[in-house]
């Protein structure tokens, strides 16, 4: 007789976001990443136009600013969370490691249920 394993259902937290929520995620924050940038923008033509005091100090930080969170934020948005390969690995595997997967033998070696209909 064939021992039949009881297989735990999947829970609805273990599922992964969904593609919307994930896009709409890193669609903010590419937003608010620019938004940066543009203050970083705005600010460094504040400071020049002003001739602020440590110029020389504040622009190059500006700059960094501008150059390095574009960049940044192409790959944010382009990054998508990991894929769990093995989520489900150990729920559906047989408790033996030596059996054979039924799915995995030809017809005539799978086990047969017989029915007996006589008392």
């Amino acid at each position: 007789m064939v021992k039949h394993q009881a297989y735990q259902p999947i829970l609805i937290t273990d599922a992964s976001r969904s593609q919307d929520d994930q896009l709409s995620s890193r669609q903010k924050r590419y937003v608010l990443m620019m938004g940066i940038r543009v203050a970083c923008v705005i600010v460094g033509a504040v400071l020049v136009g002003t001739k602020a005091p440590l110029l020389w100090l504040w622009l190059p930080l500006v700059g960094l600013g501008m150059i390095l969170i574009p960049w940044l934020a192409v790959l944010l948005a382009n990054d998508r969370p990991p894929k769990e390969q093995h989520r489900l690995a150990g729920r559906f595997q047989p408790q033996h490691r030596d059996e054979t997967p039924p799915m995995s033998l030809t017809a005539e070696e799978r086990p047969h249920k017989v029915i007996d209909v006589e008392p």
